[in-house]
Parts: structure tokens; C-alpha cells; sequence
């Protein structure tokens, strides 16, 4: 029997394809569209997604069921002797809670490690490559799972969303801060510190919105990560609804602020992307996890 299996969710942005080849295994989140559940990556394409989003579908985000979460448990440790599972963070979802209650019985117990670790999209996705990599070394899952919460803190994310729209839908906003900020063309750029998303600046426009997002992430980097980035122990990171056009456009300015550094783009989840909308930009950096 093997010994240690990551299982994560979609809100990784680790599509079933590249979980195959990464040899992990990706639990799909379930969400409503006009009240017809849909898995992400199993019942829609991305494409459909959007297309529904823009033609003012009802779009509701879910938790997987607890029996779901025990499934892909059950499966896993007929072949593997320890899962760490990696859920969506637990400052944007219940389903950490539930995995722990779930992960206390006596069926699971010091076998399933179910981790608080504060991310979503490319910085869980860069975290989970990480923690391959501890495995490969022979760490064992409970070490490793107490290196992830330990390291919840050396991370950040900014999100611009090109619209209000899909933030007031969800609640996160107001209808009338959205209609002043629509018409003011204001773009909010969101914070994901300590696993949770929360506003942080405002912008006029997004060509402004991406300049601010760069620069903060310059001047986080030399306040917190210096000697990390000096040596090439940070990662950089970018995420996105946008298209293909508008992402490589994003992700060379990326490039140009941070010359020599390698830069890791992810789609956001669908998830996500039920509030912020087609055209969302993010940047953000992650610590190597040792």
C-alpha cells in the first residue's frame, strides 16, 4: 500500500486532467445554476459558464455533500495508507468544518489529516506541488499538514473584478455601492490574507487596478518576503477569469515588475467566479513550503 495521497478541491483551479498526471486526486464543487446542480470540471465547461453568468442565470456556490467528501476518502485509502486533504479555506467555506467533524470518527481517525491552510486557486495549486514534493522525501502526513497551517501567513493575493455586478449578487456589496461604483468605472481590487477575501482598494479602471495590484504586491514583498524573493524562494503567482488574451497580457506585466522570476497562472473556479465575475485579474505570492 502507498503511503500519503493529496486530496484537494476544484477551488485548487487543478483540473481532473492535471490531477491524474500530478498523481492526486481533485473533489469536485458543486453549484446551482437556475437551480440545476452542476460539478465544476465534471458537467460544464468553462465557456458555458460564463456564457450563463452573462445571460443573468441564477448562479448559487455549495458545500459537497458529507457523503461525497467520504467517498473520495473511502477510494483513496483502499490503495493509499494516509490522505492530507486540502478543502477550500475555511474563511470562505464551511467545508473545512464538516471535513473535520467528518475526519474525527473512528473510521478516519489518524488517517485523514484535513488541512486549514488559508488559500484558494494558484497559491493552494503552488502549495500542493510543495507538499508532493515533501512526500517524495518520505515526510509523513501529519508533519506535513502542520507545515501547511504553520505556513498560512506567508501568503498573499490581490483580485480586480472588472465589474460590480456579481459582487452584489452575492451579497458583498451593496446595490447602491454598486450602481455609484459602475457608474464611476471604480474597479475593486480584493485581499486574500489569513483566508479570507476581503475589499482592500478601490481603482478607476482596470488598466489602474492592475498597476496598483503590482505595485502593492512590490512593496508587500519588500516588507515581508525580501530575503525569500533575493533567494528564489517565493514564488509569483497570478489567477484569472479573463480571456486567453487579456491573461498572457496580465501575466507578461506580471513578468516585467518581477524580471527573472518564473510566473504560475491558474483559471479561478467557477466558484469564485460566481462573484467575481468574467475578466477578474489576480497576483500573488507564496512562500516555498520546506
Amino acid at each position: 500500500m502507498k503511503k500519503t495521497v493529496i486530496i484537494t478541491d476544484s477551488h485548487s483551479s487543478i483540473s481532473q486532467s492535471l490531477a491524474q498526471k500530478m498523481g492526486i486526486r481533485v473533489l469536485p464543487m458543486p453549484f446551482y445554476i437556475d437551480d440545476k446542480n452542476y460539478l465544476e470540471g465534471i458537467d460544464l465547461s468553462r465557456e458555458d459558464f460564463f456564457r450563463k453568468q452573462a445571460s443573468g442565470a441564477k448562479i448559487t456556490t455549495s458545500q459537497p455533500s458529507p457523503q461525497d467528501v467520504m467517498n473520495i476518502w473511502d477510494e483513496a485509502l483502499l490503495e493509499y495508507e494516509e490522505i492530507l486533504y486540502l478543502p477550500i479555506t475555511s474563511g470562505l467555506s464551511g467545508s473545512y468544518e464538516t471535513a473535520v467533524t467528518l475526519a474525527q470518527s473512528e473510521k478516519y481517525a489518524g488517517r485523514v489529516f484535513v488541512v486549514d491552510h488559508g488559500r484558494i486557486s494558484t497559491p493552494l495549486h503552488c502549495m500542493i506541488l510543495d507538499a508532493l514534493d515533501l512526500i517524495s522525501r518520505g515526510i509523513p502526513a501529519s508533519e506535513i499538514c502542520d507545515k501547511m497551517e504553520h505556513a498560512r501567513q506567508n501568503m498573499l493575493i490581490y483580485i480586480a473584478v472588472r465589474t460590480l455586478e456579481y459582487l452584489k449578487k452575492g451579497g458583498r456589496i451593496t446595490t447602491a455601492a454598486a450602481a455609484v461604483g459602475s457608474v464611476l468605472n471604480i474597479k475593486p481590487v480584493l485581499k486574500l490574507g489569513s483566508g479570507k477575501l476581503d475589499a482592500f482598494r478601490k481603482a478607476r479602471g482596470m488598466i489602474r487596478a492592475r498597476k496598483l495590484m503590482i505595485e502593492t504586491m512590490q512593496n508587500d514583498i519588500q516588507k515581508y518576503f525580501r530575503e525569500a524573493y533575493d533567494k528564489g524562494e517565493l514564488y509569483i503567482l497570478a489567477a484569472t477569469s479573463a480571456s486567453e488574451k487579456e491573461t498572457a497580457s496580465w501575466v507578461k506585466q506580471i513578468e516585467d515588475a518581477f524580471p527573472g522570476h518564473k510566473v504560475m497562472v491558474d483559471y479561478l473556479s467557477l466558484g469564485v467566479s460566481c462573484h467575481t465575475g468574467p475578466d477578474a485579474l489576480g497576483i500573488g505570492c507564496s512562500l516555498k513550503l520546506t
